[in-house]
């Protein structure tokens, strides 16, 4: 696990702790709509890895949950990181993954939240124009804040880090290291809808 990952690890744990200091927020407030949700976002990704795939790409997400109460969901979705790397690297890479949600409101129209889970990804790649395809499962974990505009209307900002390594083991008798170990951290910006 990487620095990046067990500092977002550690702040997830620590907004979660914090929930006693606002338990006062009342119990009837917008934040307190359950049941089916759908969603999208969509933001920043940068790709921290070998030299050959640092790059940063805009990418998009959809999703569906549910919401058992104010403080908890499950969420899963579809993702699309899109084509990043250089000109003799480069990778196309998406996928699904499934999550569960912790949130903690904090006013009546405001929560914090933080999610983790897995992500089951694909990479279409060509290194040095020697193609192939290679996928994956990895963990994810993500933090973010929440604002309700009505019972069933919200938006969101979100930060997470998915812990990839691409093997592209197809190559290994062109290139002496076909394993890179990749991170991609996205920043987006969503809306939700509740049923």
């Amino acid at each position: 696990m990487n620095t990046s990952l067990k500092l977002l690890t550690g702040l997830s744990l620590t907004v979660m702790a914090s929930s006693a200091a606002y338990a006062q927020v009342t119990n009837n407030t917008i934040q307190d709509h359950e049941g089916f949700y759908v969603g999208g976002n969509y933001g920043y990704l940068k790709v921290d890895g070998q030299d050959d795939f640092d790059d940063d790409n805009d990418m998009w997400q959809g999703l569906v949950g549910y919401r058992f109460s104010r403080y908890f969901a499950v969420e899963g979705s579809y993702i699309d990181f899109g084509d990043y790397g250089t000109g003799l690297s480069r990778a196309d890479t998406d996928g699904y993954t499934a999550a569960v949600k912790g949130m903690l409101p904090v006013t009546e129209n405001i929560a914090l939240f933080v999610k983790g889970g897995q992500l089951w990804w694909e990479s279409d790649y060509d290194v040095q124009g020697l193609g192939g395809s290679y996928d994956d499962e990895s963990l994810f974990i993500g933090a973010g804040i929440n604002y309700a505009i009505t019972p069933n209307f919200s938006v969101n900002a979100e930060y997470t880090i998915y812990d990839a390594d691409l093997d592209a083991d197809e190559l290994s008798e062109n290139l002496s290291d076909t394993d890179f170990d990749t991170d991609l951290k996205q920043a987006s910006l969503g809306v939700e809808y509740r049923f």
